[in-house]
């Protein structure tokens, strides 16, 4: 079997890593794997793990230049002759629509988000097969474009049980992160993601705040990358934190790599975001690793979190619910790692695109 991956870039990202989580499975098996994209930090990793990475720029938006986009992706694929092309976003859907017009190469979809819903969203719904990555994103595509639900599979983002296993922890970084933000003996609050509006991080800072209030002896993590065109949110997030005195209390660590460390170092995690999560890759992550998990009443975590076993939800930009939630997880004791290898690992996810392939070729 022959299988091409396309999407904008391999950059930072759920999606990207689970494109290169996938290619990496699929070379073990034998089975060749391409990866087009336009590039970016991860795209080096997919030759690394016998994969094929093509670049070509299917991430621009600009219409000018997509017809010879299209002509170049026609080409490729005409050259590669692939048995599934597997779709990850819209341009890259859009483009492999024209290009696979008199090619009829099978198409996968994943839908990863909750894309506004318009003609050029709809096209992630023409497939010959749509994957789902939750519950609420299969019920969200079949209520905005009645998508036929015999084509619809869910398939969770997969967890490598590899790398977030508590056994596989590097101890040393963990002492090192430790000195470095001074976290010994210290309650430690962890949110994960991009510094952008919709992981929501006044809601974190407030609750923050008013935990201090009760005298816990608190440290908060905001783990993420900023990009250029949010450097201003951030600094309105630095004044929130100054006035509200956590300068101490609340530490902006930037994009890390070691992030399986991170959350076994935390005693809860927390995803605010206001936005629905697609799935909430971040929120299997830490539970797997024994790490109790607090998030936003909606979208795709709705499907990974047990209230009161392994996490809690709160309403959206609730410090206060969330502040309770937050002193309330300390109490919880649970065997993530098992829960997440039954329902949400990586040869989970793995074994259930094979069999949609299958499916979609016939065999």
């Amino acid at each position: 079997m022959k299988i091409v991956q396309l999407l904008p870039e391999l950059n930072e990202g759920g999606v990207e890593r689970g494109v290169v989580e996938l290619n990496r499975e699929y070379s073990k098996l034998g089975i060749k794997s391409i990866v087009i994209s336009n590039g970016g930090k991860l795209s080096n990793q997919i030759d690394l793990d016998g994969g094929t990475h093509i670049t070509l720029d299917i991430c621009s938006k600009n219409i000018f230049t997509s017809i010879s986009r299209v002509i170049k992706l026609k080409k490729i694929l005409k050259e590669l002759n692939p048995d599934i092309l597997h779709v990850r976003s819209r341009v890259p859907a859009w483009l492999v629509f024209f290009a696979n017009k008199s090619l009829n190469i099978k198409v996968v979809s994943t839908v990863h988000g909750f894309n506004s819903v318009s003609f050029y969203s709809k096209i992630m719904t023409k497939a010959d097969a749509v994957i789902c990555v939750s519950n609420s994103i299969k019920d969200y595509i079949q209520k905005k474009y009645n998508t036929n639900s015999k084509i619809i599979t869910v398939i969770p983002r997969g967890i490598d049980l590899e790398l977030f296993n508590i056994g596989n922890i590097n101890n040393k970084f963990v002492e090192n992160f430790r000195d470095r933000y001074s976290l010994e003996n210290k309650f430690i609050v962890t949110t994960v993601g991009r510094i952008t509006q919709l992981k929501d991080y006044e809601t974190f800072i407030k609750a923050i705040f008013i935990i201090k209030k009760e005298n816990y002896n608190i440290k908060a993590l905001i783990v993420g990358g900023v990009r250029s065109n949010k450097q201003d949110y951030l600094s309105s997030l630095e004044k929130l934190i100054k006035e509200y005195n956590l300068e101490e209390n609340i530490i902006f660590t930037g994009s890390q790599d070691k992030i399986a460390e991170i959350y076994s170092l935390s005693d809860v995690v927390i995803s605010s975001s206001k936005k629905p999560e697609s799935f909430g890759r971040a929120v299997a992550e830490s539970i797997a690793l024994n790490t109790p998990v607090i998030a936003t009443n909606h979208g795709g975590v709705k499907d990974i979190i047990i209230e009161n076993e392994n996490g809690f939800f709160f309403e959206v930009g609730d410090e206060k619910e969330l502040s309770e939630k937050i002193i309330k997880s300390k109490s919880l004791s649970f065997d993530g790692y098992n829960y997440i290898s039954s329902n949400f690992s990586l040869n989970n996810m793995l074994d259930k695109n094979l069999k949609v392939y299958k499916r979609v070729l016939g065999e």
